[in-house]
Order: structure tokens, then sequence, then C-alpha cells
């Protein structure tokens, strides 16, 4: 097994495709990353309603794409009213996405 140091530009392909996938696998996934793709910056009850996503699925999917890197909570220190936008990352898989 190749270390991640050792990488290949056809490894980062590979897992570029594969996290596309992975992406794809869920409406959810690709209606708040498709929500978010004008730049604005929302909050996850707002994210939601766009996304006729229910409140409590939200937050799953919120963390899921955050711990992709491909959003991210521009203020983590707040319990509520936690702000969510795109990290360039986001914004470049956004073409990709059905």
């Amino acid at each position: 097994m190749a270390d991640k140091e050792n990488k290949t530009e056809e490894d980062e392909v590979m897992e570029y495709d594969d996290l596309v996938k992975f992406i794809n696998k869920s409406s959810y996934r690709v209606n708040v990353l498709k929500d978010l793709s004008d730049g604005d910056v929302k909050m996850p009850r707002d994210i939601a309603v766009d996304c006729n996503i229910l409140p409590n699925h939200i937050s799953n999917v919120l963390t899921q794409l955050r711990e992709l890197d491909l959003l991210e909570c521009i203020n983590p220190e707040y319990r509520k009213g936690r702000l969510y936008r795109l990290t360039d990352d986001g914004k470049n898989i956004i073409k990709d996405l059905k």
C-alpha cells in the first residue's frame, strides 16, 4: 500500500472520482452543495428549507460535507446560528455533480 506522501496523480484522480460518486449517491449532498454554489453563507435551517431536507437530516449532511472539506463552518464556536459556505474544493466539485 502506498504512503500518502507517495500518491501519484492517478491516485488523486481516482479519489476525486470516488468522491464525486459518493456525493452523487445522495440527492441531499448534491442539493446542499448546489444551494451554496452561488457563494452565499447560510444557516442550516435555511439550507434545509432551500433543499427541501428535514431539519433532523441537515446536520448529518453538513457534517459529512465538512469532513470531506467541501464546506466549512465559519463560526464553529457558536452553538446556534452557525454559518456554512463552500470551500474551494466544494466549488470545484460542483461542475461534476448530477
